[in-house]
């Protein structure tokens, strides 16, 4: 079957290269959304079409986000009258680029509306979308985020400690939205008991200069600033106590690298996002907090590290333990097997539908 499965590469993120390898093993051709009117025939022979991220904006620029809106606003409505399928999956409560949320807010109601089927990563993703309409979730399905269990190598044992103080891990892209300026406030308050390391390219030079300039104002923070080869992930991995993601809960909904975290065997401290939330009984493995204000944000954020601190400094296993578990939890609710056969299902249900 050919489809449209797009973004179908991203060398930064490793969530599309699982997919599209389970997706192809299960014998799908794949197709990137740019070559859907390379031909009248190439655009017939597409089944269905698949969008992960689409109502993100290029932010740059005001010009450059209304030409990359009303380019993709013509691309939907060209699928909606061609009657081609539509999966779309919901990854954020809402569009993390502020500077283009108007756009971003149109474009995920219409896929709301225009999506044959949607897929889901979290319990807590239908109460987003149970905002559109109770009759949204009739079209809505749970498929778990895979697992990075091996991808980027095997776990990397931790060196015996050379000290009580905690380490801190924050991996990912650097952005605004997940309040590292809070986190290092935080970690500076906490003194020499505490060591963060954030390895991660910002995709603005001027904030990642700031970061810089509060870090080493901080002094107990170490900063990556450049996107970490696979290679070296285990590696960072290995020598943290914990994975450290202070996300906004107004936006953020999932994180794969919360599942990268549980897949290395570490646990995280982190809001009450729905990829903590679905961890049922293995939430406790884990250090999540509630707030509502940024000062509220601040003060639960300091008292989860400050757990997680007294749990090391009485139990030096403890934390290990805790990502071991974690790590049990992901190989067999997020097997990418499991979930490329589940895709495999629901894409010849929803074409099989159609062709009635």
């Amino acid at each position: 079957m050919d489809i449209i499965f797009n973004p179908p590469a991203n060398e930064e993120n490793r969530y599309i290269r699982l997919l599209v390898r389970e997706l192809r093993a299960n014998g799908y051709r794949i197709h990137p959304l740019d070559t859907i009117f390379s031909s009248y025939r190439h655009f017939r022979s597409i089944k269905l079409v698949h969008l992960n991220w689409f109502e993100n904006i290029d932010t740059s620029h005001f010009f450059k986000s209304l030409r990359s809106f009303l380019r993709k606003v013509a691309v939907l409505t060209i699928i909606r009258l061609s009657g081609k399928p539509l999966v779309w999956t919901l990854h954020n409560r809402t569009s993390h680029e502020k500077g283009a949320a108007f756009f971003s807010r149109i474009l995920t109601r219409l896929l709301v509306r225009w999506s044959s089927h949607i897929i889901i990563h979290s319990a807590q993703s239908e109460t987003v979308l149970a905002a559109y309409g109770a009759k949204v979730l009739e079209r809505a399905t749970y498929v778990p985020h895979p697992h990075f269990i091996g991808v980027y190598g095997d776990p990397v044992a931790a060196a015996p400690p050379e000290g009580t103080a905690l380490q801190l891990l924050f991996i990912g892209m650097v952005k605004p939205y997940k309040n590292l300026e809070l986190l290092m406030d935080v970690v500076g308050a906490l003194g020499r008991r505490v060591q963060l390391t954030i390895a991660g390219r910002a995709t603005d030079s001027r904030y990642q200069q700031q970061l810089a300039g509060r870090a080493q104002a901080v002094g107990n923070v170490t900063l990556l600033p450049y996107f970490v080869p696979d290679g070296e992930l285990p590696t960072l991995l290995g020598r943290a106590d914990a994975v450290v993601l202070p996300y906004d809960l107004a936006s953020s909904l999932n994180s794969g690298t919360a599942i990268l975290a549980f897949s290395y065997k570490k646990t995280v401290i982190c809001p009450e996002i729905g990829t903590v939330s679905d961890l049922d009984g293995r939430m406790a493995d884990t250090f999540y907090y509630r707030y509502r204000t940024a000062e509220q944000h601040r003060v639960a954020l300091t008292q989860q590290i400050e757990r997680a601190l007294v749990l090391k400094q009485d139990d030096p296993e403890a934390l290990a333990s805790r990502g071991r578990r974690l790590y049990q939890h992901v190989a067999a609710a997020h097997d990418p097997r499991r979930i490329g056969d589940e895709l495999d299902r629901l894409y010849r249900r929803i074409t099989d539908k159609q062709h009635r």
